[in-house]
């Protein structure tokens, strides 16, 4: 085999591994994503996080009891719609019944600081992310 005929095939043989590998990475099921639905409340926490930083009610950030520091979570009002994806860097809430508590931020841009409550459904796209409960959100 000459030395260009050796390059074609070595080529196209990287080639059909990279493609394959491509398309063997699936994404991840949404069995592995992370759904919670229930009760939000806000909250102006002033002083540190549970997470060591500084507490900011202007941030899209939120409390939750087990979903990691860090993680990007969707909260999402059940009674108008809106969205919002805040940041988890906090613990709680505290309250039973409750599944986060949002930033005054966060809970404006959902519309429901003027009730202080309300039917959420959080979501993760970061695959076991946190303790599932079943998706009981109608």
């Amino acid at each position: 085999m000459t030395q260009p005929t050796f390059l074609k095939a070595w080529s196209s043989i990287l080639a059909t591994l990279v493609l394959s590998s491509v398309v063997w990475a699936a994404p991840a099921k949404a069995e592995e994503s992370f759904v919670q639905c229930g009760k939000a409340s806000w909250y102006n926490l002033r002083g540190t996080t549970a997470s060591g930083e500084q507490a900011d009610p202007n941030k899209l950030a939120a409390a939750h009891p087990s979903l990691p520091f860090g993680t990007l979570a969707t909260v999402t009002n059940l009674r108008n719609g809106k969205s919002v994806v805040v940041r988890i860097n906090d613990r709680g809430p505290f309250v039973k019944r409750r599944i986060i508590d949002v930033t005054q931020a966060a809970a404006q841009k959902l519309g429901f600081v003027q009730q202080g409550i309300a039917k959420v459904k959080v979501t993760s796209a970061a695959p076991l992310a946190g303790k599932n409960t079943p998706d009981n959100c109608q």
